[in-house]
């Protein structure tokens, strides 16, 4: 497969490197991209799905203070073309979700747009929306 670049990627400053890089490395399955340190910064990928994660420091982009949980009034839906996977090494590890795993069809117009999803919150707050599409059917 051909290295791709997303477009717009998320980077999420975090508390603690190593606890964030080990939820998303090892319970969520992404892979490390490219790693530096100076301050501790990770690349992950997912499928298609991309994030960066950072260790807060003195000279990070910090536009005001950082509170628990992080990132209030966003989440980030991640569509994988299974979520079953990571959902159950959540389960697994006991991780407590934010929104249990459901269906959701959503109003696209003329039609319903259909996927399966669940949400969790990594380490530091941050909401993530992992989703599977489902297709497309009409309104009844």
């Amino acid at each position: 497969m051909e290295e791709y670049w997303n477009p717009m990627v998320p980077e999420l400053s975090v508390s603690d490197f190593n606890k964030s890089l080990s939820f998303y490395r090892d319970l969520l399955g992404f892979k490390v991209r490219n790693q530096r340190q100076n301050p501790d910064f990770a690349y992950l990928e997912l499928e298609r799905v991309q994030i960066m994660i950072e260790q807060i420091h003195q000279s990070a982009w910090i536009t005001g203070s950082l509170e628990s949980p992080f990132g209030r009034g966003v989440n980030f839906q991640m569509e994988l073309s299974d979520i079953g996977s990571v959902y159950s090494q959540l389960k697994a590890a006991q991780v407590e979700l934010y929104r249990e795993l459901s269906e959701a069809w959503y109003d696209i117009g003329d039609k319903l747009s259909g996927q399966r999803e669940f949400l969790v919150q990594d380490p530091d707050g941050y909401l993530l929306r992992f989703s599977q599409y489902l297709g497309e059917k009409s309104k009844l």
